[in-house]
């Protein structure tokens, strides 16, 4: 193997790693019956890849083809560590017996659902909130262990025992490998919308690294949220895939060509993607006839009226914050009193907004949150008021994570001065 094959080959396994190895390692969970197992034959698999592929060529199904060599992988494992313990026989045997079909020509059928399947165990009841969006983030998503932590403020050993202990709590406890049936549906939606809102938030708004979005987890969520509306076509599922819709529609828009953060009201709309605005709406006035409205369907609401305006200039400030008016009647929130303050600043003007700031900084449950001081500094730069907002932009910058906030806050500051 050349040079050249040898890195062609490490290319299309890492593409392929990006985009296909959640789905193979939930297929893999499905057939192996347990995470960590699951895991390590995952491993295997792209390990094998990357051996033969270069040498064989790349299969015309790279991910039924992974699922079938892990799946092959780890019977072989269990089989050699069978000859030490005879408990492991009958579970290898069992193995074999329940997934001896020929998995390249039929895995695919089953691939979709294994992903909901993985939602649903990820979201169990029986696991603490904060476990079940560990492991979705690491399951599902694939984020390090690390960047989880980061992103709920732990250090990595606590957030790696929480996701061991979560992985221990589905096995002992025997948590089903499956979706729920329609019975029982409603009372497990709300964890599961709330977790795949996350991994949409995560990949259009990632919350540290260079860039400022993930496509692929954005796509994931909004995939996700199709298979759900599939499932169950209530009002919120809708409410939260138009949302998803309206907010990925902005994507090409968001950041310039060198990558640095585009504000809302200075973005091109003719980049926004018409179609993904045409469904989104379509979904937002479907949930909102089902008269059932939630906080999904309300956010997504404020979304279209942002998607109908032709500019920013056009934009109908009064109903925006007539919604979060309403949205803050059903779920209360400090982010939502924050984006209704921006809201009531386009409207009333920055004065009116900055009087509303204050207060929510001031309670102290915003003081971590970069975004409301960085709303703060620019009612103030609004105002002139500049020696404040040179402050606020600073604490701004001391607090984000991700580098293309941090240049556009850093370009702020500049101008101040």
């Amino acid at each position: 193997m050349n040079d050249d094959t040898a890195r062609e080959a490490r290319v299309t396994v890492d593409e392929v790693f990006r985009c296909e190895s959640r789905q193979v390692l939930a297929t893999l969970i499905r057939l192996l019956g347990d995470f960590d197992t699951a895991e390590e034959a995952l491993q295997e698999a792209f390990a094998v890849a990357m051996e033969q592929w270069p040498r064989d060529g790349i299969p015309a199904n790279p991910r039924a083809w992974l699922v079938s060599t892990g799946r092959f992988k780890a019977i072989d494992g269990m089989r050699r560590r069978a000859r030490y313990d005879a408990s492991l026989n009958e579970i290898t045997k069992h193995i074999e017996n329940t997934t001896s079909e020929p998995l390249v020509e039929h895995e695919d059928e089953h691939i979709e659902d294994d992903r909901l399947r993985l939602i649903f165990t990820c979201c169990h009841p029986a696991l603490a909130e904060e476990a079940q969006l560990a492991m979705t983030l690491r399951e599902v998503c694939n984020l390090t262990t690390e960047e989880i932590a980061r992103a709920f403020l732990t250090k990595p050993a606590t957030m790696a025992q929480r996701i061991v202990r979560a992985k221990t709590k589905i096995r002992d406890a025997r948590i089903p490998y499956e979706v729920p049936l329609p019975s029982e549906l409603p009372e497990r939606l709300d964890s599961v919308l709330r977790v795949v809102y996350l991994v949409f938030n995560e990949g259009y708004s990632a919350s540290f690294g260079a860039s400022l979005t993930r496509a692929d987890l954005s796509g994931e969520a909004i995939r996700l949220g199709r298979l759900l509306l599939q499932l169950l076509p209530e009002p919120e599922v809708m409410g939260l895939l138009a949302l998803m819709l309206l907010h990925e529609s902005r994507r090409p828009a968001r950041t310039s060509a060198n990558g640095d953060l585009v504000l809302l009201e200075q973005q091109d709309r003719s980049l926004w993607n018409q179609a993904q605005v045409a469904e989104g709406i379509a979904f937002v006035e479907r949930a909102l006839s089902l008269k059932r409205i939630g906080p999904y369907t309300l956010q997504a609401a404020i979304a279209a009226v942002h998607a109908e305006a032709s500019s920013a200039e056009q934009t109908d400030w009064a109903q925006i914050v007539a919604l979060y008016d309403v949205l803050l009647r059903v779920e209360p929130s400090p982010i939502i009193q924050l984006n209704r303050a921006v809201a009531v600043a386009m409207r009333d003007g920055p004065a009116k907004g900055l009087e509303l700031v204050d207060v929510l900084l001031a309670r102290g449950e915003l003081a971590q949150y970069h975004l409301a001081h960085a709303a703060r500094a620019d009612f103030c730069r609004r105002l002139a008021r500049n020696a404040e907002a040179r402050v606020s932009y600073q604490r701004a910058l001391a607090l984000a994570k991700q580098e293309p906030e941090q240049r556009f806050l850093r370009q702020r500051l500049m101008e101040l001065t």
